[in-house]
């Protein structure tokens, strides 16, 4: 059967940024920088790290192995010592690195000067636990600023940290700790979310058992009430804190040392340690933070996102810090104690760049906008959004209701193992709703065919990278052949996974994962285009769309819809979003089921999980569901 790719869901509408946003702007021309970028990406790129301390400046800029890349060699740096002792020494010593609210509307602030400090003593501790450079140290714990100077120390002392989500259960933590050979631990007795407290030490405890090469466990413990003493496996957080010197030198890393690994799953199999060093990573999340977000001096800026995601690390931890910026973060449920709570910090901290996924919203939306009307939102600036394509309804909610706008909304694509923005609007031109927008400084991307041909626009394709990037994953830990499928997969190019289209301006819109495609009559579909037209019928807040077999077309479109709070689902409503559907996008794509649910499977940093529906549906193994939310 003849494919035949077209994009179904058109959108051409523009929004221009407000004159003073541009004004301001890091970056007002984005085609002659991104023209120079590519021209001269070495060149480029050195610049840009220019901007960052080394101990000893590189050699090389980029040494280019297919499909190995080697950055800035020979230079020397500690990614710690740029986020914090960079700033202290300028002046900053008493600047808020972090706003932290808990729950209980508990706050907490931390300087960076403090943060130094703690930071230092942490790492002297894991130091006299006999943790050296290139150990591995798992940090099982909540989104705190604990968490963060924990991920800093091992930075600090050349240890390779490995976050994994709190949310996750024992199984999941243990197949992390077990895959790095982690030899220390570190952990809490508890997280809180929705009013309750969530054991972390009794998992992380069940977790480690039998694993012999782990040999220390750090015990954050909040309450004071989990550890009796610290003999044997278990330490205290406080009592290490305590007993450590405030001063810690850091270790002159060289710009290909190891920095951490993320685990990321994929559709099968076990999770993939995704490896990140020290200084193309640092270089590529410093610069992705001040021109995407715009970060000056005096910006209070929000990633609503976890540390044990990848925007966590990026756009929580080491870009704002490089930067030298204030963050807030927050631990527990967006929506709890009601579902004003976001906004109130806005208020509150006088917010101006704002971070966070399409799920929120289109969570927030089901709520309505009665709940941010109740907050004064002026500050806000930049809206950012991240983890999946962002449907046009969520987009214009997200301006109208949260940017009351005036505010420009930058709608970041990248991945675990991008380490940075690779497509993303930058606020100095305009945007178009459900568009990522043009590929970042340096990045060369394309959309091809299956042989690596290019396409031409408006063509449904394959989203690959051209060319090596700063802060681009260095291997898969202990699996480098699972590194090398993402470059031989098309030979030539780096393959992403997800399908996009782009424009005749060059915009690409990301249309979900390649693995989530629908083919209907030979027609290509995204499922975010069927899912934005569902979604975009007033009595829908979320849909997730699956093909099933059909002998007749190939696949057949089955929609699960989830309903704004106080719409009553019935027959005539479901043939109601199929006229909807058709409307916008033609009949080829309208839904031959439609079944109303509570909720969908998503991940826990956000994405629907299609193929956990499509298993569910055609009653096939679910396989690897330890990133799903409970």
């Amino acid at each position: 059967m003849e494919v035949r790719e077209e994009v179904h869901l058109k959108v051409e509408e523009k929004y221009h940024p407000p004159v003073p946003i541009v004004e301001r702007a890091w970056v007002k021309d984005y085609e002659s920088l991104y023209q120079e970028s590519i021209k001269d990406r070495e060149a480029f790129w050195a610049k840009v790290a220019e901007e960052l301390h080394w101990f000893k400046k590189w050699d090389k800029v980029l040494e280019w192995n297919y499909p190995y890349a080697k950055w800035f060699l020979g230079g020397r740096t500690n990614i710690t010592y740029n986020c914090l002792d960079r700033h202290v020494a300028n002046g900053k010593r008493n600047k808020v690195a972090y706003i932290f609210v808990d729950e209980d509307n508990r706050e907490k602030k931390i300087t960076y000067g403090e943060l130094l400090e703690l930071v230092n003593r942490i790492a002297n501790g894991l130091k006299s636990l006999g943790v050296k450079k290139g150990d591995r140290v798992s940090i099982y714990m909540p989104n705190t600023i604990e968490a963060i100077a924990c991920m800093l120390a091992c930075a600090r002392i050349g240890a390779i940290h490995s976050v994994v989500f709190a949310g996750f259960s024992e199984g999941a933590l243990r197949l992390r700790i077990e895959d790095a050979k982690a030899k220390v631990l570190i952990t809490a007795s508890y997280t809180k979310r929705r009013g309750k407290k969530i054991d972390l030490f009794a998992t992380a405890q069940r977790a480690i058992d039998g694993l012999g090469f782990v040999e220390k466990v750090i015990v954050w413990d909040r309450d004071k009430d989990v550890l009796n003493g610290s003999e044997g496996l278990f330490v205290s957080f406080d009592e290490l804190v305590k007993n450590s010197s405030p001063e810690c030198e850091p270790v002159h890393m060289d710009a290909e040392d190891p920095l951490f690994i993320l685990y990321t799953s994929g559709t099968t199999g076990k999770p993939k340690g995704v490896l990140h060093t020290t200084g193309g990573y640092m270089v590529g999340t410093y610069f992705t933070t001040k021109i995407t977000f715009d970060l000056h001096e005096d910006d209070i800026y929000w990633c609503t996102a976890d540390i044990g995601w990848i925007t966590g690390h990026s756009y929580i931890v080491y870009g704002p810090l490089a930067c030298g910026a204030t963050s807030v973060i927050t631990e527990g449920a967006p929506d709890y104690p009601d579902p004003g709570r976001w906004w109130s910090y806005v208020e509150k901290y006088r917010v101006n760049v704002f971070y966070t996924a399409p799920t929120a919203i289109r969570m927030f939306m089901r709520y309505g906008e009665q709940w941010p009307a109740k907050y004064d939102m002026s500050s806000l600036r930049i809206l950012g959004s991240v983890g999946e394509p962002i449907n046009p309804e969520a987009w214009h909610w997200y301006y109208k209701h949260i940017g009351r706008e005036k505010c420009v909304i930058v709608d970041t694509w990248w991945q675990t193992e991008t380490g940075m923005h690779m497509i993303t609007t930058i606020p100095s031109y305009p945007a178009k709703p459900g568009k990522a927008g043009k590929p970042y400084f340096g990045v060369e991307v394309a959309v091809v065919d299956s042989q690596g041909n290019p396409l031409p626009p408006n063509t449904v394709g394959n989203l690959v990278i051209k060319t090596p990037w700063p802060s681009m994953l260095r291997t898969c830990w202990g699996e480098p052949e699972r590194y090398e499928k993402y470059w031989n997969t098309i030979p030539g190019y780096y393959l992403a996974g997800d399908l996009a289209t782009y424009d005749e301006e060059g915009y690409i819109m990301i249309l979900g994962r390649a693995d989530d495609v629908l083919n209907v009559a030979g027609h290509r579909i995204g499922t975010m285009e069927v899912e934005s037209a569902i979604v975009d019928h007033p009595a829908v807040a979320e849909a997730a769309v699956i093909g099933k077999p059909h002998e007749i077309k190939g696949e057949s479109i089955k929609a699960f819809v989830i309903l704004k709070k106080g719409v009553e689902p019935t027959d005539h409503l479901k043939e109601e979003i199929k006229q909807h559907v058709k409307q916008i996008l033609g009949a080829i794509a309208v839904p031959d089921e439609i079944e109303f649910v509570e909720k969908l499977p998503k991940t826990r940093s956000g994405k629907i999980m299609r193929r956990v529906l499509k298993a569910q549906e055609l009653g096939l193994p679910v396989g690897d569901v330890s990133t799903l939310e409970d």
